[in-house]
C-alpha cells in the first residue's frame, strides 16, 4: 500500500510540473538577478582562484541576466569564457514578443566543436522588454550561462571599462589598463587597473630617454644632453633621442674637442693639462716645476708646450741623440765608450770621472809595463809555454793558445787522468805502461777496456769543450790501442772486431762533440792529423739562405740541411763528417749479411750532428763517396754500421754466448746515383757510412773440371818423379847442367801437389798461412827456374849457331841457386812484411793470397814479369835455332825432323810456362780444358823431351831394364829398343850437332 501511494504522488508532481511549464505566471514576476561581471563573454582570465564556475543550482529556477556581466545569454558557441570553460549556447532564437508563456530551447557546449547536447531551458520576454530564464537541467560541470549586454551603453561595464561591439555587448578595459592576473570581478567593477608600461616595456621610450607612467598611459622624455628631433611624434615609435654635439659651442684651447654620448671631453696636447674650471680647460704643464724631469746634473726650462733639458757642462747625454731626462740621465764623458779602440785588443777600459784606465785580459801583457794598455802600447798574448820550463810536466807537450795553454801528451803517451788535464796533477805514460796498469773485465782485453775507460769519461763530461791537442792525442791514442794502424792486437784480427771498432765510433763522437762551442760562429772547423780527418759546420740564425750545407773531407762530401735541424734546436745545430784511418780493419765488409762476395770499396765515414738534437730529418741526408776502385761490374750497396746500442737483435751462438750484434745494415740509406767512380747515397738518418761492392757468387765448380785436373795433376805428377829420379840418377855428360831442370821439376811438383790440399786447412788458421806462403814461394820459384831454363836453352842455341866448342851448358850452379830461390824468397819476405794477413784462408775458402790491399799482386806481378820475359827468351830461341835447323844434313828425312822438332819445340812452350797466356781466355770451356792439359802435365813434356827423348837417357833406362830382367832376356830387347829408335837418335844427333 505504501508503495503505490508513493507512486500515485510522484504522478502528480510530475502532471504539476507540466502544468507549470504551460503557463507560469511568476516567470516575470519570481526571477532572480544575477549581476556577476564575470559572465560577461569578455572575461576570458582562467587564473583565478575557484575556476571554473558552474551553474548547477540555476535549474528549475527562473533567473534574470543584469548589470556589468550582461543581460542577454551568449548564442554562439565558445569555450573558456564568462568564467565558465563550456559556456552553454543558446540554440533557439530569442522571441521578440512581450508574453508571460515560456519558449522551449536547448543549449550546447563545447567538447571539440559545437556539437555536444546541453541541456533544455525556458526564457521569456517579459514585459518591460528583458529576457529571464530557466534551466531544467543541471547540466554538465564547468558549464553556465555566459551573458552580454544586447544594448552598450556608457556605464554598462563600470568604471574604467567600456562595452564593446566586437565581441557583442562584451565589456574590456580601457586603454591602459587591464584586469589584474587571478583577478575575479565582484561586486559591480569590472576590476580593471592602471598597466605601467615603463616596467612592462623598459625600452619604450626608446634609448636616451626616460619613461614616466601615468593613469592610462605614459610619458617619454629625452635624457640630459639628447634632444628630440621630432616634438610632434611618440618617442620609441616614430623616432628616438639624438646627442647634443657640444663640441660645436666649445673650445678646448690647445687640445682636440671630443664629442662623447651626453658630454664632451677635451684631448690635451702633449705639454698641457686638463683643468675644467678653467678657461680654456686645456693649459700649459710646467714640466720644470718638479726639478728630476730632466735628471741629475741638468738644467730645465720651460715653453709653452713643452721643456728643454740640457746637461751640465762636462756631462753628456748616455744617448746623446736624444734630450736628456730621467731614464736618458747626463753622465760622465766616457773615453772609452767614446774611443772603443783607446785600449787596443785584449784589453779592457774603465772610466773614471775626468780620465779613463786599461787592462788586460787574461793571458796577456803590454810590452812597456810602465804604460797603461793603449792602442799604441797593446796587450800581446803571453807565452805561457815558453816562459815556464816544464809548465805541463816531463814528457808532455805545451801548446800556447790565445790567453792560455793547453797540456797534452806526445804520439805513443797518453794523460794519466785520461780526456781531462788537471794541472799539477795530471803527466804523460807510455800507452804499454799504461796497458799493463789496467786489470781487465773477465772476457775482455786491456786494449779494450783501456778504450772503454776512454768512451766512459767523454760520456761523463759530456759538456766539456776540449782544446783541439787533447783531441788529437785521443785520437792518436785510442786509434793505437785499437790496432787500427799498426799490427793488429789480439782482439783485432784481419776479419775484424766489430765491438772495438763500434767503441772507436763511439770515442770519435765524444771528441767531436768536445770541439763544438755553444757560442760557434757557425764557421766551418777541420782537423788532419796521421789517424783522423774531420770537417765540422755549426749553424746559426742568419748564418744560411735556406740551402744545403756541404761538408767534405778526403773526397767524400755530405749534404745535409742544418736550418731545418736547427728549428729544432733552440735555433742553433751542428754536423759533422770524418774519417779513421785503418778503421775498415775493424769494421770489415764481412760483416755485411749477403750471399754474394763483398769487397770494401770506399773509406768509412761516420756523420752525426754533436749537441743537436734530431730524430728523423725531413729532407735525406745525401753522400757523395769516391770509390777506391773503379767498379765496371758488381753491385754498388750504400750501408752504415748498426751497433749494438742500434739493434735489440740477439743471436745465440754456439757454447751459449751472444753473437756479435753489430753488423752492415741497409736500412734508412738507398743509391740515388753510382757510375765506376763515385756513388751518391740518400740516407734518412746519420751514423757510420761506407760503400761495399757485392761481386756475386762465382759460378759453381765444373765436376769434369775437377775431376779433370785432378786425373792431370796426379799424371802429371808421377811423370815429375820419374823426372826427378832421373835427373838425380843417371850419369850425364859433364858438360850438361840438368840444375835448373831438377829444379824447375822439384818446384812444378811441390806446387802442383800443394794445390790439391790448399782447402784442407782454412779452419787451422796458422796452418792456412804456412801453406799459402809456401805455395807462393814453390810457384814464384817455378816461374825463376823455366825463366833459367829459358835462358840455359837460348845460351846453347846462340852457342851453336856461332859453331862455338860447348864446354859447359849453361850459367854456373850457384849462380842458379841465388836467381831461382833467392829472388823467390827476397819476394815472399818483403810480401810478409807489408801485410803478414795477406796469406791465409780467402772467400773461396782455400789458403791462398788475400786480394785486400791488392796484396795478390804479390805473385800476380813477379809472374807477369817472368812470362814475359820467357816468352822474349823463347822467340829469341827459335830466331838463333832457325839457321841451324836449315844447315841440317839432307840425307836424313825431312819430315821426320820437322815433325820431331816442332814437337820439342811445343813441348818446351809447354815447359817454359807460354801456356799460362791460356789463363786469360778461361770463360770458354774448350780453353779451361786445354789450360788444364797443358799446365798439369809440365812435368810429362819434361820427362819427353829431357828424358825419353835424350839418347844417353834411353841408354841408361836400358841398363836399369837389363838389370830388372836379367841378360839373356833384356839382350833382344835392347836390341828391338835400339832398331827402334835408331831414325830417333840419328835425328837427335843431327840435331845437337
Amino acid at each position: 500500500m505504501i508503495y503505490w501511494a508513493l507512486l500515485l504522488h510522484l504522478s502528480l508532481l510530475v502532471i504539476l510540473s507540466n502544468a507549470a511549464d504551460l503557463d507560469d505566471p511568476g516567470s516575470c514576476t519570481g526571477y532572480t538577478n544575477l549581476t556577476d561581471p564575470w559572465r560577461n563573454r569578455a572575461f576570458t582570465r582562467t587564473d583565478w582562484p575557484g575556476y571554473p564556475k558552474n551553474d548547477f543550482l540555476l535549474s528549475n529556477k527562473w533567473w534574470r541576466f543584469t548589470g556589468i556581466g550582461g543581460d542577454t545569454a551568449i548564442d554562439d558557441c565558445t569555450y573558456n569564457r564568462g568564467g565558465f570553460q563550456h559556456p552553454w549556447q543558446v540554440v533557439v532564437s530569442y522571441p521578440d514578443i512581450e508574453s508571460l508563456t515560456p519558449t522551449k530551447g536547448t543549449t550546447r557546449t563545447w567538447a571539440n566543436g559545437c556539437g555536444t547536447q546541453g541541456i533544455t531551458i525556458d526564457f521569456v520576454l517579459c514585459p518591460g522588454g528583458f529576457y529571464v530564464f530557466r534551466p531544467l537541467a543541471a547540466g554538465a560541470s564547468e558549464s553556465g550561462f555566459a551573458t552580454y549586454h544586447s544594448k552598450c551603453g556608457p556605464d554598462s561595464c563600470g568604471p574604467l571599462a567600456e562595452c564593446t561591439s566586437t565581441p557583442v555587448g562584451g565589456c574590456i578595459c580601457f586603454s591602459g589598463y587591464e584586469i589584474p592576473p587571478e583577478h575575479l570581478p565582484v561586486d559591480g567593477s569590472y576590476g580593471c587597473v592602471d598597466i605601467d608600461e615603463c616596467v612592462r616595456k623598459p625600452d619604450i621610450c626608446g634609448p636616451d630617454s626616460i619613461c614616466t607612467n601615468l593613469n592610462g598611459t605614459y610619458n617619454c622624455t629625452c635624457l640630459p644632453g639628447f634632444n628630440d628631433t621630432n616634438p610632434a611624434g611618440i618617442l620609441g615609435t616614430s623616432h628616438s633621442c639624438e646627442d647634443i654635439n657640444e663640441c660645436l659651442e666649445m673650445d678646448c684651447g690647445e687640445g682636440d674637442c671630443n664629442n662623447i654620448p651626453a658630454s664632451y671631453e677635451c684631448d690635451c696636447h702633449v705639454g698641457y693639462q686638463l683643468v675644467p674650471a678653467a678657461s680654456p680647460p686645456c693649459q700649459d704643464i710646467d714640466e720644470c716645476f718638479n726639478s728630476t724631469v730632466c735628471g741629475p746634473r741638468s738644467n730645465c726650462t720651460n715653453i709653452p708646450g713643452k721643456h728643454i733639458c740640457q746637461c751640465e757642462p762636462g756631462y753628456i747625454a748616455t744617448d746623446p741623440s736624444t734630450a736628456p731626462d730621467e731614464d736618458n740621465t747626463c753622465e760622465d764623458v766616457d773615453e772609452c765608450v767614446e774611443d772603443i779602440t783607446i785600449c787596443g785588443p785584449e784589453a779592457v777600459c774603465n772610466n773614471t770621472i775626468g780620465a779613463h784606465f786599461c787592462t788586460c785580459n787574461h793571458g796577456y801583457r803590454v810590452d812597456l809595463s810602465d804604460m797603461i794598455a793603449s792602442s799604441e802600447n797593446p796587450c800581446n798574448d803571453i807565452d805561457e809555454c815558453s816562459e815556464t820550463v816544464d809548465l805541463c810536466g816531463t814528457k808532455t807537450v805545451c801548446t800556447n793558445a790565445p790567453g792560455t795553454f793547453d797540456c797534452s801528451c806526445p804520439d805513443g803517451y797518453f794523460p794519466t787522468t785520461g780526456v781531462i788535464w788537471e794541472l799539477d796533477v795530471t803527466f804523460c805514460k807510455s800507452i804499454p805502461e799504461l796497458l799493463d796498469e789496467i786489470t781487465p773485465p773477465e772476457g775482455q782485453t786491456k786494449e779494450r777496456a783501456f778504450l772503454g775507460n776512454v768512451n766512459q769519461q767523454l760520456k761523463d763530461n759530456a759538456g766539456v769543450i776540449l782544446p783541439e791537442v787533447t783531441v788529437k792525442n785521443c785520437f792518436s791514442a785510442s786509434m793505437e790501442v785499437s790496432g787500427a794502424n799498426s799490427k793488429p792486437p789480439e782482439a783485432v784480427t784481419s776479419d775484424g772486431d766489430a765491438d772495438t771498432g763500434s767503441v772507436m765510433l763511439d770515442i770519435s763522437e765524444g771528441l767531436v762533440s768536445s770541439l763544438v762551442e755553444p757560442s760557434q760562429n757557425g764557421n766551418n772547423k777541420t782537423l788532419q792529423t796521421a789517424v783522423v780527418d774531420l770537417s765540422i759546420q755549426t749553424f746559426i740564425p742568419g748564418s744560411s739562405n735556406g740551402e744545403s750545407n756541404v761538408l767534405s773531407v778526403k773526397g767524400i762530401s755530405m749534404e745535409v740541411n742544418l736550418e731545418a735541424l736547427a728549428q729544432d734546436n733552440n735555433g742553433s745545430a751542428a754536423a759533422a763528417v770524418l774519417t779513421l784511418h785503418g778503421i775498415e780493419g775493424m769494421l770489415s765488409h764481412r760483416f755485411f749479411k749477403t750471399e754474394n762476395q763483398t769487397e770494401m770499396n770506399s773509406d768509412i765515414i761516420t756523420a752525426f750532428l754533436p749537441k743537436t738534437k734530431h730524430s728523423n730529418f725531413s729532407q735525406p741526408v745525401n753522400f757523395t763517396i769516391q770509390h777506391k776502385k773503379k767498379t765496371e761490374a758488381g753491385l754498388v750497396t750504400c750501408v752504415y754500421w748498426e751497433g749494438k746500442d742500434q739493434t735489440s737483435v740477439k743471436v745465440e751462438a754456439s757454447g751459449g754466448k751472444e753473437a756479435q750484434a753489430s753488423h752492415w745494415s741497409v736500412k734508412g740509406c738507398l743509391v740515388a746515383y753510382s757510375d765506376e767512380n763515385y756513388t751518391i747515397c740518400s740516407c734518412s738518418h746519420l751514423s757510420t757510412f761506407a760503400l761495399i761492392l757485392q761481386i756475386g757468387d762465382p759460378p759453381p765448380e765444373d765436376p769434369f773440371l775437377e775431376w779433370l785436373n785432378r786425373v792431370c795433376v796426379i799424371i802429371g805428377l808421377f811423370f815429375f818423379a820419374l823426372a826427378i829420379v832421373t835427373f838425380l840418377l843417371c850419369s850425364w855428360n859433364a858438360k850438361i847442367n840438368n840444375t835448373a831442370r831438377l829444379h824447375l821439376c822439384i818446384s812444378l811438383a811441390s806446387s802442383h801437389f800443394l794445390m790439391l790440399w790448399m782447402d784442407r786447412y782454412v779452419d787451422n788458421k796458422v796452418a792456412c798461412k804456412v801453406m799459402a806462403g809456401v805455395l807462393h814461394f814453390l810457384i814464384l820459384a817455378s816461374f825463376s827456374w823455366m825463366l833459367l831454363e829459358a835462358l840455359q836453352l837460348f845460351l846453347l842455341v846462340r852457342r851453336l849457331s856461332k859453331v862455338q866448342v860447348i864446354q859447359r851448358d849453361g850459367l854456373p850452379t850457384p849462380v842458379l841457386y841465388l836467381i831461382g830461390y833467392g829472388a823467390p824468397f827476397v819476394i815472399l819476405g818483403v810480401s810478409a812484411a807489408v801485410f803478414s794477413d795477406g796469406y791465409g784462408a780467402t772467400d773461396s775458402q782455400v789458403c791462398w793470397l788475400s786480394t785486400e790491399r791488392s796484396f795478390n799482386w804479390a805473385l800476380t806481378g813477379p809472374v807477369v814479369a817472368l812470362l814475359g820475359m820467357n816468352l822474349v827468351l823463347f822467340c829469341a830461341t827459335l830466331v838463333c835455332l832457325r839457321p841451324t835447323l836449315a844447315s841440317m844434313k839432307s840425307d836424313v828425312s825431312q819430315s821426320k825432323d820437322t815433325r820431331l822438332i816442332v814437337f820439342k819445340i811445343l813441348a818446351q812452350s809447354v815447359i817454359l810456362g807460354c801456356t799460362w797466356i791460356l789463363g786469360l781466355y778461361q770463360a770458354n770451356l774448350f780453353f779451361q780444358v786445354l789450360f788444364i792439359l797443358l799446365n798439369s802435365q809440365q812435368g810429362t813434356f819434361l820427362f819427353i823431351v829431357h828424358c825419353l827423348l835424350n839418347k844417353e837417357v834411353r841408354g841408361e833406362y836400358i841398363k836399369w831394364l837389363s838389370c830388372s830382367f836379367g841378360k839373356s832376356g833384356n839382350a833382344g830387347a835392347a836390341k828391338d829398343f835400339h832398331s827402334g829408335s835408331d831414325n830417333m837418335d840419328a835425328t837427335e844427333e843431327q840435331e845437337n850437332k
